[in-house]
């Protein structure tokens, strides 16, 4: 069974869609077979894949309000071994009409029981918010990874997001667990962002990512030509370094599923 990471951070422009999209990207690249559901209306990670929303005929939406077959609503991307789910903006009223459903926040969960046999790893790029949407993404997932930009404010709402994910891992999801905490828009040359590297590792110790996102121009620039930065500049910094991430996620998760002896 694929293994489902979400990408949540409720504040925005942390990088949690250049996140998403690039690093499912680079699972893709390494022979892993990746699904990327966009679960945020502003449907970045539709377009960052090359797709076009006018083309979209059955999008995350349609599968979870409408009860579209999730199969129905996959498109093949140009991306090696990337399928998407993607996203609309009619995904802004979804929250309106859980309301009124049973179990609403499961309804992702059961969705995706139906292909999560056929992907190595379903990554989903959620909302800046927690809302129904993100705690349904969150109760579908294994596990999570909190994108944490290098800037001064990078610790705020960490602890809201934390006790969140407690709450969801006590009532609707045991197994959630925090696959780590991503350091993001890095500048090596500002004394802020490697004050920020040893804050958040100081907090945080084991749970911080080895790899580190870098600012990157290309990483910057790609989503506007509709591609991942993969596609875009494999040999960028941007590219590596996710390249790196998708390698350190591989290998924990190969280290963690070796049998105790």
């Amino acid at each position: 069974m694929g293994k489902i990471i979400s990408i949540v951070n409720q504040k925005g422009g942390v990088g949690k869609t250049t996140t998403s999209v690039n690093l499912a990207a680079s699972l893709g690249v390494l022979d892993s077979k990746v699904l990327l559901i966009d679960a945020d209306p502003q449907a970045n990670s539709t377009s960052g894949v090359g797709v076009n929303l006018n083309d979209v005929e059955n999008s995350i939406y349609e599968c979870l309000i409408n009860k579209v077959s999730v199969k129905e609503c996959i498109i093949e991307t140009e991306s090696p071994n990337l399928s998407l789910i993607p996203s609309h903006i009619d995904l802004v009223g979804a929250e309106i009409e859980f309301i009124n459903y049973e179990n609403r926040e499961y309804i992702m969960q059961k969705a995706l029981k139906e292909i999560a046999e056929e992907f190595d790893y379903i990554i989903i790029d959620c909302a800046p918010s927690l809302g129904l949407i993100t705690i349904n993404a969150l109760t579908a997932s294994d596990s999570i990874i909190v994108p944490v930009q290098c800037e001064y404010f990078a610790l705020e709402g960490l602890g809201k997001l934390l006790n969140t994910i407690k709450i969801v891992q006590t009532r609707l999801n045991p197994q959630l667990a925090i696959e780590g905490i991503l350091l993001t828009m890095y500048d090596g040359r500002l004394r802020l962002s490697n004050q920020v590297v040893e804050e958040v590792k100081r907090h945080f110790k084991g749970l911080v990512f080895d790899t580190i996102i870098h600012r990157n121009v290309r990483l910057s620039e790609a989503p506007s030509f509709g591609k991942t930065v993969i596609m875009y500049d494999i040999n960028s910094k941007g590219a590596t370094n996710h390249l790196n991430l998708a390698k350190e996620l591989i290998i924990k998760q190969k280290v963690n599923e070796k049998p105790t002896s």
